[in-house]
């Protein structure tokens, strides 16, 4: 099942999406703070949910939903999920694509996910923009901090 507002839904990733998918594009400035689609879906594991983001039917963006041992460096809520990968393919950004994606992620999760409680989340302390989106969808700042790749993540959370 997806879900819809009026101009994005959210879909279980399915092979059908994967040529677009793989055609994602990301500027130099986004590309240090998140994965593109290829690269997540070719090293997926078990307790991982690709989730693509349509418009049209068409896919603009991706993310992914995780389960695995790595949601315990965040939270020690065994029914949190850990929200990473959100990427926008480059031609499609600035057209509130992944606010409206963060917007109906919650009731996505509960039609699909529904032993899941809890969405966290890792975002750079120099990603603005992105703490920002999330701040507007509903995510609150944990006031925790880890040091990923490229520096100090602020870790972000949401019950649903």
């Amino acid at each position: 099942m997806n879900i819809l507002s009026e101009t994005v839904k959210l879909d279980k990733y399915k092979p059908k999406f994967l040529k677009a998918l793989m055609e994602f594009k990301l500027p130099t400035e986004k590309a240090q703070y998140t994965a593109l689609p290829a690269v997540i879906l070719e090293k997926l594991t078990d307790n991982q949910y690709p989730v693509v983001i349509l418009s049209n039917d068409e896919p603009v963006g991706f993310f992914l939903l995780q389960s695995t041992d790595r949601v315990r460096e965040f939270t020690d809520n065994p029914r949190a999920l850990l929200l990473t990968a959100l990427s926008i393919d480059n031609s499609k950004q600035g057209k509130g694509f992944a606010k409206e994606a963060m917007k109906l992620i919650k009731q996505f999760v509960n039609q699909e996910l529904p032993e899941y409680n809890e969405i966290i989340l890792a975002v750079n302390h120099k990603n603005i923009p992105a703490q920002n989106l999330y701040k507007r969808v509903g995510f609150s700042d944990t006031g925790k901090r880890k040091i990923g790749k490229i520096g100090e993540q602020f870790i972000f959370n949401t019950y649903i």
